[in-house]
């Protein structure tokens, strides 16, 4: 069954890049397997996935223990400054930067291990006040100080849309986001890249990648729904 899941998001990530005129190869698929058991990530890993995404720290790193160490694990979910040092050496990407405090914490774990963290910063695009992230107008001062930390490199940004039933109402979200990566890169800030465009989810994920998503985060469509009592 996830297979066939599998092949269904690979189809219309295919049609979605079709139509936006780009290549397949600039869009990697992150599977959210977070509530998901460890059989359910060997059988999308033995589909050909490489790239999983967590929203829990603990649950992330008994999962690292438990699957092949190629995998590239994205910590997505919203990070305590108390948990940094179990994963930042840990996770290929953090999605999921949205203060400078965080950001200095990430900064100090990595300079213990002496290594560069890649992060990228959250932002509130639709000023939510049920979800996290910077607003946009504040994002640019809060790359600005990030990218003075010599132990992360800021390599672009990430947001959570609103939840709807129609995707196309999310289409402005995504270009806004687009627009102010465009914004940011101009700007031509050291330590900072914005190479990654980290949004869209099963309910729109294909209207992200016409806006120009460079990651695509989708979980309910290849694991089904989740089980939260197994949290």
């Amino acid at each position: 069954m996830l297979q066939d899941n599998l092949n269904e998001i690979e189809n219309r990530i295919q049609a979605a890049c079709q139509r936006a005129g780009r290549s397949r190869d600039e869009v990697t698929l992150i599977a959210v397997s977070k509530t998901k058991p460890v059989p359910d990530l060997q059988e999308v890993y033995a589909a050909g996935v490489r790239d999983f995404g967590e929203n829990k720290v603990q649950e992330l790193c008994g999962k690292i223990e438990e699957l092949p160490q190629d995998i590239h694990w994205h910590m997505i979910g919203h990070l305590q400054r108390n948990k940094v040092k179990y994963i930042v050496d840990r996770v290929a990407l953090i999605h999921s930067v949205d203060s400078f405090r965080l950001a200095e914490e990430i900064n100090i774990q990595a300079k213990k291990k002496g290594i560069v963290v890649p992060i990228l910063v959250e932002v509130n695009i639709a000023d939510e006040t049920t979800k996290f992230g910077v607003s946009r107008e504040d994002a640019m001062e809060l790359v600005r100080q990030i990218a003075t930390l010599d132990g992360v490199q800021i390599k672009g940004l990430m947001t959570i849309a609103p939840y709807v039933v129609d995707s196309e109402e999310n289409r402005a979200y995504f270009r806004k986001i687009k627009d102010l990566s465009v914004d940011i890169d101009n700007e031509n800030i050291d330590n900072v890249t914005m190479d990654i465009l980290s949004m869209g989810m099963t309910g729109d994920f294909e209207v992200a990648i016409e806006e120009g998503a460079t990651m695509v985060r989708v979980g309910t469509g290849i694991f089904g729904k989740r089980n939260y009592q197994n949290t």
